[in-house]
């Protein structure tokens, strides 16, 4: 399954972003999360959804950030909301067999630049 990112952008600090996922088959066999990689920051994941709609979050997102998926649609979203400079960087989608153990992501991403 390959995953393509879209929906990113700039914003000032307070606004919302809606970013989209797709994917190229099924993915309802998987976990799916988004994860974002700030400059010069480790990569993190900020959102999960297991394949029974479970959901996690990092704390720093919790309460702004939401994470849904359509498996009719073979994608995934994550509505942000209160953004704020540190929530910059670039945003991925990832995929596995079990929530957290991602098979390798590849795609940059999509970019999510907050100003102040």
């Amino acid at each position: 399954v390959q995953l393509v990112e879209s929906g990113g952008g700039s914003v000032q600090s307070g606004g919302s972003l809606r970013l989209s996922c797709t994917a190229s088959g099924d993915i309802s066999a998987y976990c799916l999360g988004w994860v974002r990689r700030g400059e010069g920051k480790e990569r993190e994941a900020v959102a999960t959804i297991g394949t029974d709609g479970t959901t996690t979050y990092a704390p720093s997102v919790k309460g702004r950030f939401s994470v849904s998926r359509d498996n009719d649609q073979n994608s995934m979203f994550l509505e942000m909301s209160s953004l704020q400079p540190n929530d910059t960087g670039a945003y991925a989608c990832a995929h596995g067999l079990l929530c957290g153990s991602w098979y390798p992501v590849v795609n940059q991403g999509t970019q999510v630049t907050v100003s102040s």
